[in-house]
């Protein structure tokens, strides 16, 4: 179902903004075994789409590119899993609802689509049910779904530390051109955590871009994902991929998350777009995307 199919076709929609970790730093481990995480995180312009409708019963639909790799995922699905908890705290007034969902970004690739989905599922049906829940009941439900789903909810650059919950807006973050590039190779994440040469590294620092001092993109420079050399001992290709990218231009790269999506900064918009452009002639079979991430001030 194209986005403008979607849109015609159901009364409320919403944006899974891929979520794009500019920096993520690893400063400790819990007793329980989630690790402590410092993260630069802002949101691009591309990403899945759902939308929402009143039906007589529960009903959900795939479309878009990566739509088959989730058909018959059944109860682990994050949207149902997200319609679900929403409704067990809303009670009988949440009526029966057609979703659907336009999964245009790859499965478990490190820029939080299933997350993001389980997000603009809690935005959607709030919308649709014409239903208002504190935000500490929101956030509290987000963090149930997953830890990266409290800052997909937000969908706007911020800083969030611990396991992801404590969440921090960054309204001086400029937008930026972007490529995204994922070889469509599935990277583990618990195995890119086990071969973490130290879990206790430096935290993450942004004092000189909040002061004024230095640019954004000097500060990101600076920071980096602890995750991307174990990652690339795992997946040669994301090496490859930051080769790619370089060579055609970007001003900085970085693999997001634990994988296996790395992204690009470039100049413009136009630069962006001819790098994808040409990534996508070499390797046909990847995913490659040419997007703007939001500001801070939008």
């Amino acid at each position: 179902m194209p986005e403008e199919g979607l849109a015609e076709a159901f009364g409320v929609t919403e944006a899974a903004r891929a979520k794009i970790n500019l920096a993520l730093h690893v400063t400790g481990q819990r007793p329980d075994g989630y690790h402590l995480l410092d993260m630069l995180v802002t949101f691009a312009d591309c990403g899945d789409r759902l939308g929402f409708l009143p039906s007589q019963a529960d009903a959900f639909t795939l479309s878009g590119r990566f739509g088959e790799t989730l058909a018959g995922d059944g109860g682990t699905n994050l949207v149902l899993r997200a319609r679900d908890l929403l409704r067990e705290e809303l009670g009988a007034l949440a009526f029966p609802v057609h979703i659907h969902l336009e999964k245009n970004l790859p499965v478990a690739s490190g820029i939080g689509g299933g997350s993001a989905d389980a997000a603009a599922t809690l935005r959607g049906l709030m919308r649709l049910w014409g239903m208002t829940l504190p935000v500490e009941t929101l956030a509290g439900l987000a963090l149930k779904l997953g830890a990266d789903v409290p800052m997909c909810f937000e969908s706007r650059p911020l800083v969030a530390r611990g396991i992801g919950e404590q969440i921090e807006a960054v309204p001086g973050l400029p937008a930026f051109a972007m490529v995204l590039a994922n070889p469509l190779k599935g990277v583990s994440t618990p195995e890119v955590f086990r071969r973490l040469a130290a879990k206790n590294n430096p935290a993450l620092s942004l004092a000189p871009a909040l002061a004024g001092s230095a640019d954004w993109l000097d500060v990101i420079a600076a920071a980096r994902n602890d995750l991307e050399p174990p990652a690339r001992e795992i997946l040669p290709e994301i090496s490859e991929i930051a080769a790619i990218l370089q060579a055609r231009g970007a001003l900085l790269t970085r693999m997001s998350g634990s994988g296996a999506t790395c992204f690009g900064i470039f100049a413009t918009m136009a630069a962006a777009q001819e790098a994808a452009a040409a990534l996508h002639g070499e390797r046909p079979g990847w995913y490659v995307q040419a997007t703007e991430t939001v500001s801070g001030g939008r």
